[in-house]
């Protein structure tokens, strides 16, 4: 009765353990800027991952990240993706910007490569740049 018990729970935790969130891959990283300015408590971080094969098309966005920044840079970020939806040739990008009470202050001024095949080095660093 006890190894059968013990069995039970060895195997309901294994499926547990090795389940992945639903087939979800994801990139963490942080955004920073250079500038030695502290960011108003107004301020919002958006990070998104994108398909930028396409030059006369509009990006395909696989993740986004938005909300009100918490503390200062560097400003952490979580992006999900399935890999179902990343294809062969297809390039893909991070990108971030920072605004004020809807005013751009920060954003990425180059573009951010990311090969979504596993090896991407984590945590990624995000530079952006004030906007003029």
């Amino acid at each position: 009765m006890k190894k059968l018990l013990l069995i039970s729970v060895a195997t309901l935790l294994s499926a547990c353990s090795s389940a992945p969130l639903a087939g979800k891959n994801s990139l963490d990283g942080e955004v920073f800027y250079l500038q030695r300015i502290a960011l108003p408590p107004t301020a919002t971080l958006s990070v998104s991952l994108q398909d930028v094969s396409l030059a006369d098309a509009p990006a395909v966005v696989l993740d986004e990240q938005h909300g009100p920044v918490k503390g200062q840079v560097p400003l952490p970020f979580h992006l999900s993706y399935d890999p179902a939806q990343v294809k062969p040739g297809h390039r893909y990008a991070v990108s971030a910007r920072i605004e004020v009470d809807g005013q751009l202050m920060f954003i990425t001024t180059e573009q951010h490569t990311v090969h979504l095949d596993g090896k991407d080095p984590q945590p990624l660093k995000i530079r952006v740049n004030a906007a003029r």
